[in-house]
């Protein structure tokens, strides 16, 4: 006879199904854990005198291609330009 745990029910795999949501959890409390690190480290930069919202925008710069990190300057340089500014 085969174990409760193996058995499908209503044609879904119970223990396979178990098994992703418990996974997919998990994922969600290591993700919580990692955001409130970050939240930390930027606790930890502002302390120290850096600005944060210019931290945050490095962050999302290194994550670019050099291309397209030249070409938003360049963009924001000659909208800036055009402003007078």
């Amino acid at each position: 006879m085969a174990d409760e745990s193996d058995t499908d029910v209503g044609g879904i795999a119970a223990e396979r199904l178990r098994s992703i949501i418990e996974r997919w959890e998990k994922l969600e409390e290591e993700k919580k854990a990692f955001s409130e690190d970050q939240k930390d480290i930027l606790a930890e930069a502002k302390g120290a005198g850096f600005d944060v919202k210019v931290i945050r925008q490095i962050i999302r710069q290194r994550k670019q291609e050099p291309a397209e990190v030249e070409e938003q300057e360049t963009l924001l340089d000659l909208y800036r330009r055009a402003l007078g500014m």
